[in-house]
């Protein structure tokens, strides 16, 4: 990291690379688990010895080493409690989201055979029966030894179905009810276990993916959503395949050898950890990767050489009680003082959040807003010195234009040279923009950063929600990956909340900070939109005037020249005056030439329109988190939260691909 002067802020230690996977398969009565037990040991212990061999070997991209490893696994018994025995025995962390809170998770999975024995289980009691008793036992020691996301806002009608199987009157309606709202539970938080995960361990025998919240079904629901699965047959757990695409459960097996499949898993491994940029590193030239942001120099405040862009918002913008020719200066807000600034009420609402983990304030505080402010004062800066210069560029063509000419009126040719060594100034100022921006990378730091800025931005709502973005899912770029790489670590190194989830705290964070966040976010797309609509329309009305003005001074010189043909004008003085005529008639439309290339370079309209576009999508969204708060306990629940928190970041990811394929293509270059 470059130098800091006493008071600056420091950008904050980036994420270290840490892989997630995700483990699922058969319960342990499962045949062909049950006749192949200990091969599926061997197999996965050789799996994970590959995992952390490829996790050692690789570059860490940020501090001295790679994460621990964190699995995940919603601990039924078999396959899931196998993999959390092995990942413990590696010390990696252990992260569980169960599908209802722990007891009632334990009232299933321990598989009482008495209705006294559910009860004992549910109040937390110690079950009569020997083998129930020893089931519960495992799962508890389990709990400690792990983080759990506990989805508990549905146990009550869950735990009174659970009951109802025991009773004297139940019918087989009564348990097909039962087993498909538990399997309902089961898949959505598989699902959360999907989004969590790099790379998906299943152990399944290939029969079928119709069994909600089976095994087969959340393989498929992990290809869905862009995940590697790597599955293995109970029966010939030794020829273990790695899939990518939902397609491919269907093409048969090839012969491949155990050193080809170890290595298709270290490439797995790899592209999860290392977004495999060509200049990820600091060594190279040119400010590239990473280092582009780390190592960045902060400034409190823009710099007034580069408001050029935003002054042209300001004069065109047309904002109502605002002066155009105000102040667009802007204070940088430092990493350290977000925490008590302008992320302090969001914080505030996270801590009162009933029932909620009591470290995730602290924990977002430094992992996702200290960065934030930082990826946003940086992109920021970069912002007004890549806008800034195109805009200086424009208007520097054209003064360059009018310096060379504007003499003819007043000097005689010998007395040019002022001019032309003017002219030439403000030829070299627009090569020395272009050649400084292009070195300095101001174009494609700024996008860098910003897609930083944007996705930390409203991350905070999904880590609440323990909803994450799955891994196949986050947007591409032709310019490097790094910046998403970034944003993923970032959410990672927090992971799941430690809570057990409520209806209470679902009502209380989806009326808070998340009805705050998509309302502020709503509003400022809007507001954008009606700005960027009134500065293309009003500069598209400049640069016409400016050309109108340009033929009327042609015209005023034809007709002065027609008039005095005829007689009724002095040629002499039209003589003298032509050479005003000539000026008027090149630097007019040189102004009207750069005013409309401005507006092209900046795209209001279409900008406009992405903004729009974006502020009704999060419209939606607001109806549809009124219509959540509406609902009573009980049908409140966790899929229709994380679907909303979905939609949220689906329209923020959106909007960022969307503006980026605008600019994306525009380098900063000679306004020719």
């Amino acid at each position: 990291m470059g130098s800091v002067k006493p008071g600056a802020s420091r950008a904050p230690i980036a994420p270290a690379s840490r892989l997630c996977i995700g483990v699922t398969g058969h319960r342990s009565a499962h045949r062909g688990v049950a006749a192949n037990l200990s091969r599926i040991d061997s197999c996965l212990e050789a799996v994970f010895n590959c995992i952390a061999a490829a996790c050692a070997a690789a570059d860490p991209l940020a501090g001295d080493r790679v994460a621990s490893v964190r699995l995940h696994c919603l601990l039924a018994d078999g396959i899931d409690q196998l993999a959390a025995r092995l990942a413990l025995e590696r010390s990696w962390e252990l992260s569980s989201p169960l599908p209802f809170g722990r007891r009632l998770n334990s009232a299933i999975n321990a598989a009482p055979t008495t209705i006294e024995d559910v009860r004992a289980l549910l109040n937390g009691d110690a079950p009569a029966d020997a083998a129930t008793s020893a089931n519960a036992a495992v799962l508890e020691a389990y709990y400690g030894k792990g983080r759990l996301f506990e989805l508990a806002e549905c146990d009550d009608r869950i735990a009174a179905l659970l009951l109802a199987q025991y009773a004297v009157s139940a019918t087989s309606a009564t348990t097909l009810l039962f087993a498909a709202e538990a399997s309902k539970r089961v898949a959505l938080a598989g699902t959360v276990m999907i989004e969590q995960s790099d790379l998906i361990i299943a152990v399944w025998d290939g029969n079928t993916t119709a069994h909600v919240g089976g095994t087969g079904h959340t393989v498929s629901t992990a290809l869905d959503l862009g995940a590697p699965v790597l599955c293995i047959n109970p029966t010939r757990p030794e020829s273990w395949r790695i899939f990518h695409a939902l397609e491919q459960l269907g093409v048969p097996a090839a012969d491949v050898s155990r050193a080809a499949r170890d290595a298709a898993l270290t490439a797995v491994i790899r592209a999860a950890l290392d977004p495999d940029d060509e200049a990820f590193g600091s060594h190279l030239a040119g400010k590239r990767g990473l280092s582009s942001l780390t190592e960045a120099r902060w400034r409190p405040r823009s710099t007034p050489l580069a408001h050029g862009y935003r002054r042209i918002e300001a004069l065109f913008g047309g904002d109502e009680g605002s002066s155009p020719l105000r102040s667009v200066t802007q204070a940088y807000e430092p990493a350290d003082a977000i925490g008590n600034g302008s992320g302090a009420a969001l914080l505030a609402e996270i801590i009162m959040l009933p029932g909620g983990d009591p470290d995730i304030a602290v924990a977002i505080e430094r992992a996702v807003l200290r960065r934030f402010a930082w990826a946003d004062g940086i992109s920021a800066r970069l912002s007004d010195a890549y806008r800034g210069g195109m805009v200086i560029n424009f208007l520097l063509s054209t003064l360059a234009v009018a310096g060379g000419i504007v003499y003819l009126p007043f000097f005689q040719p010998r007395d040019k040279w002022p001019f032309a060594l003017l002219e030439l100034m403000l030829i070299g100022g627009i090569l020395t923009i272009t050649f400084v921006g292009t070195r300095r990378r101001w174009h494609g730091r700024w996008l860098e950063s910003r897609r930083v800025a944007e996705y930390l931005r409203h991350s905070p709502l999904l880590i609440l929600f323990g909803v994450s973005r799955p891994v196949g899912l986050w947007p591409r770029s032709t310019t490097g990956s790094w910046p998403e790489w970034y944003a993923r670590q970032s959410i990672r190194e927090i992971g799941l909340p430690h809570l057990a989830l409520t209806a209470a705290y679902l009502r209380q964070a989806i009326g808070g900070p998340l009805t705050r966040h998509v309302t502020t976010q709503r509003d400022y797309h809007a507001a954008k939109a009606r700005r960027l609509k009134h500065v293309h329309h009003h500069l598209d009305r400049f640069s016409l005037v400016l050309f109108q003005l340009a033929v009327v001074s042609v015209l005023t010189y034809l007709a002065l020249t027609i008039a005095g043909r005829l007689g009724a004008f002095d040629l002499e003085r039209l003589a003298h005056g032509s050479k005003f005529f000539t000026v008027l008639g090149v630097i007019l439309p040189s102004f009207a030439s750069a005013v409309a290339g401005i507006r092209y370079f900046g795209d209001f309209e279409r900008f406009a329109a992405i903004s729009q576009i974006a502020a009704t999508k999060l419209d939606l969204v607001l109806g549809r988190i009124q219509l959540l708060q509406a609902q009573r306990d009980g049908v409140l629940d966790y899929a229709g939260v994380a679907s909303v928190a979905h939609s949220t970041d689906a329209a923020v990811v959106d909007e960022i691909e969307s503006w980026q394929s605008v600019f994306g293509g525009k380098q900063i270059s000679i306004p020719a």
